[in-house]
């Protein structure tokens, strides 16, 4: 439910790594070299990037040494089959978060996503909260005040950077480049419907919409 971008240049491990994370419900992007993520970093925003190390032209750690250089805060987890402890200083003292030497296991890689999340959420479990609404990052159930809700995967990871985020005003443009691919085929119009879908499904008849309208401004999760 997270967005993620993917750098490895193997297309065998890049392909298998995005076929994983997108079964867990995560927009997931891939690039194979460190130029083009370079690029990607500068314009859009993501909740996590996996990084190789070992990459064409740009290095994975001239990536990571790069991005942090101009104040690049993305968690990062760098995969590499570099194993030495000294591999894993130079990632970790570069500016990752994390470090996973290949063969990967997927399971692991999960759990290790999650951490980086709770870490930049300052969540102590996998579940989120905000008002009524409960998000369990694991399961991917939604309910409220008990009640199971039924998201399009769309839906939740909408709802989902909502309740990273309570209270926090963004526009349908941050939306789209924070939540969606950034692939150029999701219009403002298509977000703002995603909106009204979701609050049709969270909401309830005669009370307030949980996600409001700041005219002018954008669209905020409202929570006590």
């Amino acid at each position: 439910m997270a967005k993620i971008l993917v750098v490895e240049d193997y297309p065998p491990m890049s392909e298998a790594i995005a076929d994983w994370l997108e079964q867990e419900s995560h927009q997931v992007e891939t690039v194979g070299s460190g130029n083009n993520a370079l690029d990607l970093l500068r314009v859009y925003k993501y909740d996590v990037v996996i990084l190789d190390w070992i990459l064409p032209g740009v290095s994975g750690i001239d990536v990571c040494r790069q991005f942090r250089s101009r104040g690049g805060t993305t968690p990062i987890l760098m995969i590499t089959g570099r194993d030495t402890s000294d591999d894993k200083e130079a990632g970790l003292d570069t500016g990752a978060d994390d470090y996973l030497v290949k063969p990967v296991d997927f399971k692991e890689l999960s759990a290790r996503i999650r951490a980086l999340l709770r870490r930049v959420s300052l969540l102590t479990s996998n579940v989120l909260s905000a008002g009524p609404l409960q998000l369990d990052l694991t399961t991917h159930e939604v309910t409220r005040e008990g009640k199971p809700l039924h998201l399009s995967p769309t839906e939740l990871s909408l709802l989902e950077f909502f309740m990273r985020h309570p209270k926090q005003v963004f526009t349908a443009e941050a939306l789209l480049e924070r939540v969606w691919k950034s692939d150029g085929l999701t219009s403002l119009d298509t977000i703002r419907s995603f909106i009204r879908m979701l609050r049709r499904k969270i909401d309830v008849d005669g009370r307030p919409s949980i996600i409001s309208t700041i005219h002018g401004a954008g669209y905020r999760l409202e929570i006590d």
